[in-house]
């Protein structure tokens, strides 16, 4: 039994579930980091690590997720009336949000949307809706990349028990 792949392998999951968590928090690069322990794990253990086609799938997947979560947070925040002031405030409000933890994910894009539509001359009632628009959106960006990161390391941990 090889010991110091087993335990290389442990660490490399342990990494991703990082990175799945990251998917829900900003500040962790959720699925680039599930990637990046995949290829680190094969850079490592060469060829008893994943394979081409595995790093291959799971770099596409990386790509997915972070497209997702663009278009999620852009369209949940245009469905609700969300102007690109709004959905500009929102992303400053998630960056300010940061560092309030774990209010501030909330609070943070909901009050940048509502600040920027205000700005832009909207009624209150309509600027809170762009800001409940802008916490979905990103409420359905995160639940993508999650998505993406599970199917990536069921990926990765599956090649690895057929080997």
């Amino acid at each position: 039994m090889n010991w110091e792949f087993i335990i290389g392998s442990g660490l490399t999951l342990l990494l991703m579930s990082i990175g799945f968590v990251g998917s829900f928090l900003p500040g962790l690069p959720g699925t680039p980091l599930v990637f990046a322990a995949a290829v680190l794990h094969r850079l490592y253990f060469a060829d008893q690590g994943s394979s081409t086609w595995v790093l291959f799938i799971l770099g596409i997947l990386m790509g997915v997720s972070l497209v997702v979560d663009f278009v999620a947070s852009v369209v949940g925040a245009k469905k609700l009336g969300s102007t690109w002031r709004g959905m500009a405030g929102a992303t400053i409000g998630l960056l300010g949000g940061m560092f309030f933890l774990p209010l501030g994910l909330v609070a943070g894009p909901f009050a940048g949307a509502f600040l920027g539509e205000m700005a832009g001359g909207r009624e209150p009632r309509d600027a809170a809706r762009a800001g409940c628009g802008a916490i979905l959106g990103l409420l359905g960006g995160a639940i993508g990349k999650g998505i993406c990161s599970l199917l990536m390391m069921g990926l990765f941990t599956f090649e690895l028990l057929l080997r």
